[in-house]
């Protein structure tokens, strides 16, 4: 399955943050949005991701005074990507290999949605599903 289809199925709206939003603005709009990680742009750019672990590993390590410093100082730069036209599949291998739960989707350079491990599985789920009505409807026909 196409990354184009994932889209189609769970949407494409992104919640996007300035590098220089505060940490706690973040944690407001990921707990308004129940959404684990934003993505970061500047100048319609895609400068980072900033996810629930981001925050979590910056608050042991320097304590509540991040609250109030810009996202900039906790996300994740070095944003990997995909495009609509990659699979599933190639996302899966993309996000193990590199360890990360949340992924940007670009389309000419311009973001058109992010796509989550929990996006992956459920697409992965619902093709299952599918393949098993199939394969009863065959059984049964048969």
């Amino acid at each position: 399955m196409l990354i184009a289809e994932i889209l189609r199925n769970k949407g494409s709206g992104v919640v996007a943050v300035s590098p220089g939003e505060s940490v706690a603005g973040l944690l407001t709009r990921l707990a308004a949005h129940n959404i684990g990680a934003v993505v970061v742009m500047h100048d319609d750019r895609v400068v980072g991701v900033a996810s629930e672990r981001d925050i979590v590993r910056a608050l042991d390590r320097r304590g509540t005074g991040l609250l109030g410093e810009p996202v900039s100082e906790i996300m994740t730069t070095g944003v990997v990507t995909c495009t609509t036209d990659d699979t599933e599949d190639t996302l899966t291998v993309l996000m193990t290999e590199n360890r990360i739960r949340h992924v940007p989707v670009l389309n000419g350079g311009e973001l058109v949605g992010i796509v989550s491990i929990g996006d992956v599985v459920k697409s992965r789920i619902s093709q299952l599903e599918q393949d098993r009505r199939q394969l009863e409807a065959y059984i049964t026909q048969g």
